[in-house]
């Protein structure tokens, strides 16, 4: 696998493992059908258990059976998913950093103690309701609300482009509190409830592999317990997404290395005019600037995760993380499936479905505009979008 600096000679004993399972759960469970599961538009949910038993659910959390491994095994873990589908990353991101993450730093400890074991394990799917059909890059204006009711809440408003909602057993829904000047609270939403449903989302051109859909909340009743207690305001659903967006930018490192492999690959074997066709100087340039593209994304989430290690990560860091290197994958997707030729474009290569599933990766989670926006405001002090 290309790690043309050698990055990963600084892994240590349990980076390496943590690395080497995922990597080879990739090639034996997820690259057999996932182009099947691809064109079919479905997810491999019986893989979700085997997910959670290789400890690929919360792996950098503590406590309640988890992992507790560091910042670079994670990212690592989302790489190597990545590398197989974006789906599959976004299932276990979705899992680990937005529901779990939150339970794990803002909830009670009887919500931890119910959830987190079962969330791990993937017996249980969770699944994060922020966006709304009219609140997309601007989630403070959310429309979903929360009304107190005797000893809970009643909940009304929709959420839509939600990974994993239709085959979730808890929603972590953020809502205005209009019992507290609109206050924006995480409340922790069981989808059999009376009031929910989650249509699942059909006729997507990327991320088919992901099962996406909504959450439509008509008077649902959820008690006080329900209730993130540690959180309230932008801070709780913000701070959820820096953490996914620290495994995206280390996911969209794994699917451009995948199409760089698929591409120095194919042009070693596939003849031409009477030999490989990497022999041609036209290729030779285009793998050098995939590989020297690949390899900088590279060090900035080794980079960006050293800085998390240590405290120093500001969410500007990660918004130009996220920004580049899904940016990388997008570009360098489309050159390797150049370098395939006709064969590129068919569900047996990967490349032309890494890039259309980096179309959504370049949208979801903040899009490629809002984070330039980001740190734009943080070069010059000024913002762009208030």
């Amino acid at each position: 696998m290309l790690d043309y600096l050698d990055l990963e000679a600084d892994l240590d004993e349990t980076e390496r493992m943590a690395r080497d399972t995922a990597r080879e759960f990739v090639e034996d469970r997820v690259r057999p059908d996932i182009g099947d599961h691809w064109l079919e538009g479905s997810f491999p949910t019986d893989r979700i258990t085997e997910m959670g038993e290789l400890g690929f659910f919360g792996p950098n959390l503590d406590g309640y059976g988890l992992p507790d491994l560091s910042e670079r095994a994670y990212g690592l873990l989302m790489q190597e998913l990545e590398a197989g589908d974006s789906g599959v990353r976004s299932m276990a991101s979705v899992q680990g950093s937005l529901v779990m993450y939150p339970i794990h730093a803002y909830g009670s400890d009887a919500q931890k103690e119910r959830w987190l074991p079962a969330l791990g394990s993937g017996e249980r799917v969770g699944c994060f309701g922020l966006t709304e059909p009219d609140h997309g890059s601007d989630p403070s204006a959310m429309e979903t609300y929360a009304e107190r009711d005797g000893d809970g809440y009643v909940l009304n408003g929709t959420k839509t482009w939600i990974t994993n909602s239709p085959i979730a057993d808890v929603a972590l829904v953020w809502a205005k509190d209009r019992s507290d000047d609109d206050t924006v609270r995480g409340f922790l939403v069981e989808t059999d409830a009376a009031g929910v449903t989650t249509n699942e989302i059909d006729g997507k051109l990327s991320l088919r592999t992901s099962i996406t859909g909504e959450i439509h909340l008509d008077d649902a009743r959820v008690e006080e317990s329900a209730v993130l207690p540690d959180v309230e305001g932008m801070k709780g659903p913000l701070s959820c997404l820096t953490q996914a967006r620290f495994g995206i930018a280390w996911g969209a490192v794994g699917a451009a290395r995948d199409c760089f492999e698929t591409a120095r690959e194919y042009a070693t074997d596939r003849e031409q005019f009477g030999g490989p066709i990497g022999r041609f100087q036209l290729q030779q340039e285009k793998l050098a600037e995939m590989a020297t593209q690949v390899t900088l994304a590279q060090l900035l989430a080794y980079r960006l995760t050293d800085l998390k290690e240590r405290g120093d990560m500001r969410p500007q860091h990660v918004s130009m993380a996220k920004r580049n290197n899904v940016r990388t994958a997008r570009d360098q997707s489309r050159v390797a499936r150049e370098i395939l030729g006709g064969n590129g474009i068919t569900a047996d290569h990967p490349p032309m479905r890494h890039m259309a599933n980096m179309e959504t990766v370049y949208t979801y989670e903040g899009t490629h505009d809002i984070h330039s926006l980001v740190l734009g405001e943080d070069l010059t002090g000024i913002a762009a979008f208030t």
